[in-house]
C-alpha cells in the first residue's frame, strides 16, 4: 500500500514534497487543546497496513513531543507496519555526558523515547560532539543526513571568492567538507565558551585573505554569541562583514537582529523554519526515505 505521510505543525511543506516523491499520501493530524491544556490528536486518514512516515522538526521540542509520541502511538494503535520519524533537526543532543553530580544526560533519555516510539529515525547534521553515531545512544535505525554538499553549491552560486570560516575545532571536519565542495580556502577558528550565551573567539590573522568575501559557517545558531563575535572580529581586522551560513537556524531571543548588524547576509537550511531558510533540504530526505520505508 501507498506511504502515509503526516507532518506535525510547521512540517507541512517537507512533508507535501515527501508524499509526492514517495508516491504516497499526504495526510493531516486534527489537533485541538481541551481547556486544561490537555492535547486532542486524530489521524485524518488510515494508516492499517501502511507504512507512516511523521515528518516533526524538533526545535522548540517540548510543546511538540507530547503530540509526536500520541500520532506515532495513535498509528501503531490503528494498525501501522512501521512508523518512521523525519527529524530535520533533533533536539537533546547538547547534553552528551554528566558535567555536575546529579545532571540528567538528557541526549541519552530522549533518544529512548523516541526509540521505543519508532522503527526509524532520520535527520539532518545532528549535533554529534562526544558521540561518534546516533547507535550510541539510539535503539532503532537512526540515519544523520548531511547538508554540506547542499550548503556548497549554495555558496558557489551566491558567493565569488569565498574563504570559509569555521568557529572552533569541532567545525573543522564540516567546514572542510564544504570548502571542498565550493574548491575554496578555509580556516579554523578557536572557541572558548565561558556560558550559554558568552564566548571568546581567538582570530588569526586575515591579511592574506583580503581578497576574499568571509563565510561564516556552524550548524547551529541558536544564542549566535559565536557568529557574533567572530564577526565582530572578522570585521575588525579589515574584511568585509561575513557572509553567515548555518544549517539549524534556532535563533533564541533577540539572536538574529543581534547578528544582522554584524552579518552581510545570513542564510540558513529550512530544517528550522524561518524567514533566513535559503537553502531547501528537501533532497536529502527524498534521496533517502525510500530506503527505510
Amino acid at each position: 500500500m501507498t506511504p502515509l505521510v503526516i507532518p506535525l505543525t510547521g512540517s507541512e511543506r517537507l512533508a507535501g514534497k515527501l508524499a509526492v516523491a514517495l508516491n504516497g499520501e499526504l495526510g493531516e493530524l486534527e489537533t485541538r487543546r481541551f481547556p486544561d491544556e490537555e492535547v486532542y490528536l486524530r489521524l485524518t486518514a488510515s494508516p492499517k497496513g501502511r507504512s507512516v512516515v511523521i515528518v516533526c522538526t524538533l526545535d522548540r521540542p517540548d510543546s511538540k513531543v507530547l503530540p509526536l509520541l500520541f500520532a506515532a502511538g495513535t498509528a501503531r494503535d490503528l494498525g501501522a507496519t512501521r512508523v518512521g520519524l523525519v527529524a530535520p533537526y533533533l533536539a537533546y543532543m547538547r547534553q552528551d555526558k554528566r558535567f555536575n553530580d546529579s545532571e540528567a544526560v538528557t541526549s541519552v533519555h530522549f533518544a529512548r523515547l523516541l526509540s521505543s516510539a519508532f522503527d526509524w529515525l532520520a535527520t539532518v547534521d545532528p549535533h554529534l560532539h562526544r558521540y561518534h553515531d546516533l547507535s550510541e545512544i539510539y535503539r532503532i535505525p537512526a540515519v544523520p543526513l548531511h547538508a554540506a554538499p547542499l550548503l556548497s553549491d549554495w555558496i558557489k552560486a551566491e558567493v565569488p571568492h569565498a574563504l570559509l570560516i569555521g568557529p572552533d575545532a569541532e567545525s573543522e571536519q564540516w567546514v572542510r567538507a564544504v570548502a571542498a565542495g565550493v574548491d575554496a580556502p578555509h580556516i579554523v577558528l578557536r572557541k572558548q565558551r565561558l556560558g550559554d550565551r558568552d564566548v571568546r573567539v581567538t582570530m588569526p590573522d586575515l591579511a592574506e585573505w583580503s581578497g576574499r568575501t568571509p563565510v561564516l559557517m556552524d550548524d547551529i545558531v541558536s544564542s549566535a554569541r559565536t557568529m557574533i563575535e567572530t564577526a565582530r572580529q572578522i570585521a575588525a581586522a579589515g574584511l568585509p562583514r561575513p557572509i553567515c551560513v548555518a544549517v539549524h537556524a534556532l535563533f533564541a531571543e533577540d539572536s538574529y537582529r543581534s547578528l544582522k548588524t554584524t552579518a552581510a547576509r545570513i542564510a540558513t537550511t529550512n530544517t528550522v523554519p524561518h524567514e533566513t531558510n535559503a537553502i531547501d533540504i528537501a533532497p536529502l530526505f527524498i534521496n533517502r526515505i525510500a530506503d527505510l520505508l
